[in-house]
Order: structure tokens, then sequence, then C-alpha cells
């Protein structure tokens, strides 16, 4: 079934999903504009209440500094705060304030200190790659401190470099289920693709495999609805659904699941790029040739995607039952690796303050000696990030960088665009895949370090989004992909030089405003 031959039922549901959406945004943003004419008549009233106001933007303003994040990321609420100081308050309050709301913090805490320990030190494998690689094995030691998943030497890694390859081999495994499946994907699609799965996952409910499919709200309401949810409880299948929107003033809006993670019996686990819609999968192909791709897992590594799963399953909503015990989705499963290398999947969260995914890629580019490689659909960076990929060109090495030559998203798209002169400039090559739109998150450096998994190198990804990745090294999958780049760039278009030095005045005064305003997108 096409996108374009959804049922009745489907699109009745799918167009309540978003009209839904639509009146929960309107029913926030009139609640703002209340409370903002409501005060703004009190100031006038009560002079008093103007000084108050004035001393608070101006602690907000002093917060905001204090903070610890990157310049980029403060500049624009500190101008907008003391320009508008009541509409910038409570815009910041409503978009700018990551890691939602202190209960949801204690939360989501309290259920990754039953869950963490669970997956071990990891200690045996990271003395084994620091016997190899020293540089790579500071980039694991930093991994497992701050988000807390070890690295791994008993697993089987397969790299599928196009979307559609996973999804057979997903199946596959989906079928050979026993004892549990997980789901939990940013976009799902109840069209051609889906139903497929969806087939599998019927079948083995009703086999009496414990079946739970994890989605987000917004990711998924152009797609799916309530009644996707009632059809999948129906037919055995648990169902819950990440962060809705409603029509109450939420603080945690802003923070999406952006997780595209499987599980089964604890023993093989897939990650990577693509979502649960039809045109990753070249069914429907709105955007040129869709370029996605993803990773298969078989063995102990397997044990932190059950765990970054099971987080976010029970974090959500403090009204959802939660598990009560972990061990049985955790077994230690006998298995002997045909390959030798090391992997560690990991996860990261808006709900503190360390950025691993971003710091995770800047490590790979301090690391490069000779070539540093990536690929990523939308292109909106930190000053951090920019001097890292600066320096490491500088230095000698080979960094190249892959966007959409067919966009999804047009502003986004000149947003990205605005990046690449001031990394041209410093030697970053540019290039843009012509065929149509990559949505891959990937980097492969010096045939021995490779990161894939839903990482964005924009600022949603690296600061406002629950995002999970996979780093790796020593196994012929970092190989497979060095060979995908290599496929690639012929088929690319290299913007370096038109950037480096073709830029128009008026062109550089947008791209100067596009980047000023990245953060609030």
């Amino acid at each position: 079934m096409s996108s374009e031959k959804k049922t009745v039922e489907q699109t009745y549901s799918v167009g309540n999903g978003v009209k839904r959406a639509v009146f929960a945004a309107l029913s926030i943003i009139l609640q703002v504009l209340v409370i903002w004419v409501l005060f703004n008549g009190l100031r006038e009233k009560y002079p008093l209440i103007q000084f108050l106001q004035s001393v608070l933007a101006f602690a907000l303003i002093l917060g905001i500094f204090n903070q610890n994040r990157t310049a980029a990321m403060k500049m624009p609420w500190l101008v907008i705060i003391m320009a508008f100081p009541v509409f910038g308050t409570f815009m910041y309050i409503l978009l700018g304030l990551d890691g939602g709301t202190n209960s949801m913090r204690r939360r989501y805490e309290e259920i990754d200190k039953k869950l963490l320990p669970r997956l071990g030190k990891g200690e045996k494998a990271l003395a084994a790659l620091a016997e190899q690689d020293e540089g790579l094995a500071g980039e694991s030691h930093y991994i497992r401190d701050f988000s807390g998943y070890p690295i791994y030497h008993n697993t089987d890694v397969v790299f599928y470099d196009d979307a559609a390859k996973g999804l057979e081999a997903q199946l596959e495994e989906l079928r050979k289920a026993e004892k549990f499946i997980f789901m939990e994907y940013h976009a799902i699609e109840d069209t051609e693709s889906f139903s497929r799965i969806f087939e599998v996952l019927k079948m083995k409910a009703a086999e009496g495999v414990e079946v739970r499919l994890f989605y987000d709200y917004v990711g998924s309401m152009g797609y799916i609805g309530n009644r996707f949810i009632k059809k999948m409880e129906e037919n055995g299948i648990r169902c819950r659904v990440f962060n809705p929107m409603n029509m109450v003033l939420n603080f945690f809006v802003n923070n999406r699941d952006h997780r595209k993670i499987t599980v089964i019996d604890g023993k093989v686990g897939f990650t990577g790029g693509y979502n649960l819609a039809d045109e990753y999968f070249h069914v429907t192909e709105p955007f040129g040739h869709w370029l996605d791709t993803g990773l298969r897992l078989e063995g102990d590594a397997v044990r932190s995607l059950t765990v970054t799963f099971l987080e976010n399953w029970n974090g959500i909503r403090p009204d959802d039952q939660d598990d009560q015990a972990f061990a049985k989705y955790l077994p230690h499963v006998p298995y002997e690796a045909k390959e030798k290398g090391f992997i560690q999947p990991f996860a990261d969260s808006p709900l503190d303050t360390e950025h691993v995914g971003e710091n995770v890629y800047m490590n790979i580019l301090r690391n490069a000696k000779r070539y540093a490689y990536f690929i990523t659909p939308y292109l909106i960076i930190t000053d951090e990030m920019r001097n890292a990929f600066a320096l490491a060109a500088k230095s000698g090495v080979d960094v190249r960088l892959i966007t959409p030559g067919i966009p999804d998203k047009k502003l986004i798209y000149s947003v990205t665009r605005s990046y690449y002169a001031g990394l041209a400039e410093n030697g970053v090559r540019i290039y843009e895949y012509t065929p149509g739109f990559c949505h891959a998150k990937q980097c492969v450096a010096d045939d021995n370090a490779a990161v894939c998994g839903t990482i964005n190198l924009d600022f949603r990804s690296l600061y406002h989004h629950f995002e999970n990745g996979a780093f790796f090294t020593g196994y012929e999958a970092v190989a497979d992909m060095k060979k995908q780049f290599d496929e690639i760039f012929p088929q690319c278009r290299e913007v370096t030089e038109l950037y480096r030095s073709g830029r128009t005045p008026g062109l550089k005064l947008v791209q100067l405003l596009l980047r000023f305003a990245a953060p609030l997108l």
C-alpha cells in the first residue's frame, strides 16, 4: 500500500492527529499571549511590577550568560530578551530551556540508576582497546564516563549502506523472535513498509512474544494518530507515545525522541538513521534518491540498545506502569563473535549538561591523522564544532562533509549552506549529494574509527533531542562505511570553491542572519 493509497480510516486518523497538534500549539501560543497581555496590563497599573519584571529579565539574562552552553546557543536568547523582555522571557521558558522540568529530570535519573549499572564498566574491553590505540580508548573512556554506556569486545557488526537492506535484515530477525521485541522510532508511517513489519509483529504477539512499540508524537503526527495505537493494542502490541502535545503549557515540548532502535530477544539489535516510513526504503521518493544507513549488532553490545529503549519506555510518563524487573530483558546470552572489534552503543539526552553526541564527533576530528569524512542531512553547528572541523583540516587531515543536494526543508537547507563558507575557508571540503536527500548520520576516520546512529550535525540533535549512536573500530563494517563514502563522492557536487570565494555581500548578510537565528529553529 503506497502513501497515495491510504485507507479512509488512516487518512482520518492522521488528519485528526495533525489537527490536535495544531490546536495544541495554538492553545499554547494563546496562553502565552494571554499571560503577556495580562502582565502588560498589570505593569501599566502597578509601576512596581514593571520594575520587578526588569529585575527578573536581567536576572534571566545573567543566568543564561552563566550557563554551561555554547555562545551560539545563548546569544539569540540574550538579544531577544533584551529587546522584548516579557515576550522573550515567556518564549525562553517555553522553548529555550533544555532538560524539561525538575520532576522529569529526577524521574530519568532514577530510571538510569536502575538500568545503567546493569551494563558494567567494560574495563577489560577498554584496556584491550588502549593497547591498540590510546586515542580511540580515550574516546571510549569519555563515552563510558559521561553517558554510562561501556565498550564491548564480543559483538559482531554489519553495516547497511542502504536502509532498504536494513529493513530486509530486520524483518528476517523479527520473524525469529521468541521472547520479546522492542522498537523505538522517531517517525512511523502506517503504509506499505510498516505494514510488512506490522504483519510480523502481529504474528509474533499471537505466538506469545512480548512486543512493544514506542514512537515520538511530533515525529509521527503527520503519519499516524490515536487509531494507530488502538490498532496495535488490539493485536497484542503494547504501544506508547513520547511526549504528546496537549493544550497546556509544556516546558518539555522542545525535547523530542529522535532515537531509532530495534531489539530482538536481547540477542540482535538494529540502529541507524532510518525511520519506519516509505521514503526511507525507496517506496516513495519525494526528494530524489533517499540515502540512509544502519547497523545490525549481535552479541553483548545489544544490552546497551535494550537499556536505551527501557530508559524512555519507563521514563516518559509517571502514570504509566513501569517495569519492576529488568533482568529478563538483559540476558547474558552465550555468544562467540566472529570479529574481534570493539563497539560502544551510547545514548544522549537533553536532560543533562553533557553534550555527548557533539563531543563524540569532535573527538573523532581531534584523533584523525589522515582523513575524516562526515555525512549529515542538516549542518547547523556551534563555533566549537566548526573550530574542530577547521583545526583538523588545518592540521593536514582530509576533512570532508556531505550534505543533501535536494532539501526536505528549504529553510533548514538555507541555514545549512550558511555554514559552508566558514568551513571551506579553513580547508574543509563540502559536497552536496546530487541524486537526492542524504539522511544518514555517520562518520569514518583513518580506516579505524566510525560512528553511525541518529545524531545529525544540528542543534536539535546535539542539544535538544534524545539520540543514540554507536562508536566502533576494528570491524569490516568500518571499511564498508569508508567504501560507501568513496562511492558517494563521485555522485556529489563539490561546492568548496564556490563558498570559499564566490559569495556576494548580500548573500553574506543573509547567511549571517540565518546563523544567528539557527539555535532557535
